[in-house]
């Protein structure tokens, strides 16, 4: 069993690495909390305008200048720094369910994003390091 896992599975820091942000470093932690204070405003709007579906998020971000971002076949970031996608699927009742929503990325640096959600129930806006397999978005589960 590993050290600090208590009572827990043994490996369970080992198997949930993938659940772990990257480290920033201190001045690009700085700019991503810059960059996420014009997207709290507009996605507080979006939300109170009951208007989630990822186009529509997608849309506003891009009036504030930000440009989607293009990763070639080879998973090569070819430029943009802006993702807008729906909520991740989740298994229910023998289904997989999407609820309505957006999730949003903002790539601010190689060891940086800013991540947002809006949905019906809440919306957020967080700085944080990128995840070792999904970027910036938090993965939803593991391999």
């Amino acid at each position: 069993m590993e050290p600090g896992a208590g009572d827990g599975a043994p490996h369970h820091d080992e198997n949930n690495a993938y659940r772990r942000p990257g480290t920033m470093s201190a001045a690009h932690a700085e700019d991503a909390e810059r960059e996420a204070d014009p997207l709290r405003p507009v996605l507080k709007r979006l939300w109170e305008e009951r208007k989630w579906h990822p186009s529509a998020v997608r849309a506003e971000l891009l009036r504030l200048g930000y440009e989607e971002e293009r990763v070639a076949q080879d998973g090569e970031r070819l430029g943009g720094s802006l993702t807008v996608r729906e909520l991740f699927s989740r298994y229910e009742d023998g289904r997989y369910v999407t609820d309505e929503g957006a999730l949003v990325a903002l790539r601010v640096h190689d060891d940086a994003c800013v991540t947002g959600v809006v949905q019906e129930a809440a919306y957020g806006v967080r700085a944080g390091g990128p995840y070792p397999e999904t970027g910036c978005f938090e993965p939803p589960y593991g391999h």
